[in-house]
């Protein structure tokens, strides 16, 4: 039987990204209480992120703070987050090495921001670190064909799968190398909203609501 190569993207797929956020934004407001002696700074963040507001410049107009917006940005970028895969997402992943499937990551994004994701997940649990395709590192960004060369070039003839959320720009080429691709539905927590009305290489070929879905696709 042919081996099933599993590769999925990070963030809003195998966790969701708010939660990088809300980790952010509560390390900050911490170091910013530890410096300044103010308060309530975690719970202002949030409510100026779902307002779609500058979070930063916000902060430093209403605690009247004179802090470098890159400051800002490096302690959200580089901070270790606080993370942990969901049930049914361990589940899916054990399943699916349990059945003799290859694993790997492709994520656009820094590489220490998402290093530190992987690692705060215990994503080494299931994935070797040499199979996390990192945008910034590798040098490609989705949906470039390198990322996905990367795995089918060196695994050869396998049947590959791609497992993202992303309607603009996980599935093109994916589907272009005549991989199977899923997306996962939004439950209401994505950073990045999908649409299903985008010309139809950009379509994914399955749509699962429940990460645990992805096992009767590729185990069937």
């Amino acid at each position: 039987m042919t081996q099933k190569v599993v590769i999925f993207d990070l963030d809003d797929t195998l966790y969701k990204e708010i939660e990088y956020v809300e980790s952010a934004y509560q390390d900050i407001a911490n170091w910013l209480e530890s410096i300044h002696n103010i308060h309530d700074v975690y719970g202002y963040m949030i409510s100026c992120f779902y307002n779609k507001e500058n979070v930063f410049e916000r902060v430093n107009k209403n605690y009247l703070l004179n802090i470098d917006i890159d400051q800002y940005l490096e302690k959200y970028r580089n901070h270790y987050p606080n993370l942990v895969l969901e049930a049914n997402t361990i589940t899916m992943l054990n399943e699916l090495l349990k059945n003799n499937c290859y694993l790997g990551i492709i994520t656009d994004g820094r590489e220490l921001t998402q290093r530190n994701k992987i690692n705060a997940l215990a994503l080494h649990n299931y994935i070797l670190e040499k199979e996390c395709v990192i945008s910034e590192s590798f040098g490609y960004s989705k949906p470039s064909l390198e990322n996905y060369l990367y795995f089918s070039e060196k695994l050869g003839n396998k049947q590959y799968y791609y497992v993202g959320d992303n309607t603009s720009k996980d599935f093109i080429a994916p589907n272009y190398l005549g991989w199977k691709s899923v997306c996962l539905l939004d439950d209401g927590r994505n950073i990045h909203k999908q649409s299903f009305f985008e010309c139809k290489e950009k379509l994914p070929q399955y749509i699962i609501s429940d990460i645990l879905e992805l096992l009767d696709i590729i185990l069937k």
